[in-house]
């Protein structure tokens, strides 16, 4: 099994964590990982952009001057493309919903093998539990110092959840939690370093950070939400 530095929030290495080989080993294609970045990325787009053209803005249809004997070009209204507050020409319209659906295995699957190239660039450590008694920026930059961390630097928590029963079934369903409130206002100020939750992790934010810190109850968490395939 593959094996992970283990630091503690002052940026000392107090040990090593073992990693699941399926995490460590995973591979995926080119392909399956672009798809699942492009549609992580389309998605974002809002689609809501609206411009209106000559026949909806609003203006008098009273030509500007007459057809003739002026000279000038003719002119039928102020509505015209040309003419401030006009209309606008092959502007954008809102379109159907663009929204592309991402296959469950196949994110799962990019996911896993980002993660396992992290593990073996030697660029994923892990964090013993990331509380802090109050919010301090100096405390997790030192760490990023300390730990030789360059970057964009991702830090992964675990999240909070409860069990709920639905149609004679219990499903773990993730909750707000305050549980690191003081660690991520912290790293908030750093202009390189993002936090989230393993449950709201996606392979966008992956492939951006340059280093992988992940605390051990999300390191387990993780391993489980990728080993159901």
């Amino acid at each position: 099994m593959a094996t992970l530095k283990k630091y503690d929030l002052s940026g000392q290495q107090v040990g090593e964590v073992q990693v699941q080989d399926t995490l460590a080993e995973a591979q995926a294609s080119g392909q399956t990982i672009k798809e699942y970045i492009v549609a992580l990325r389309a998605n974002l787009r809002q689609w809501s952009a609206n411009t209106k053209d000559r026949s909806e803005v609003s203006h008098s249809t009273k030509k500007p001057h007459r057809q003739k004997g002026l000279g000038r070009a003719r002119q039928g209204s102020l509505a015209a493309p040309q003419f401030k507050g006009g209309g606008v020409v092959f502007g954008p319209k809102p379109k159907f919903n663009q929204h592309v659906r991402i296959n469950r295995r196949e994110r799962r699957a990019a996911t896993r093998a980002l993660i396992g190239e992290k593990i073996r660039d030697g660029k994923m450590l892990v964090l013993t539990p990331a509380e802090m008694a109050e919010p301090k920026t100096k405390t997790v930059a030192s760490f990023i110092k300390s730990a030789g961390l360059s970057g964009r630097v991702l830090f992964l928590l675990e999240g909070n959840y409860v069990e709920v029963a639905l149609a004679d079934e219990k499903k773990s369903v993730s909750v707000r939690s305050s549980d690191h409130q003081n660690f991520r206002q912290s790293v908030t100020n750093l202009p390189k370093a993002e936090t989230a939750l393993v449950c709201n992790t996606n392979g966008y934010d992956l492939l951006k950070a340059n280093h992988l810190v992940v605390t051990e109850p999300a390191l387990a968490e993780l391993e489980k939400w990728l080993a159901e395939g």
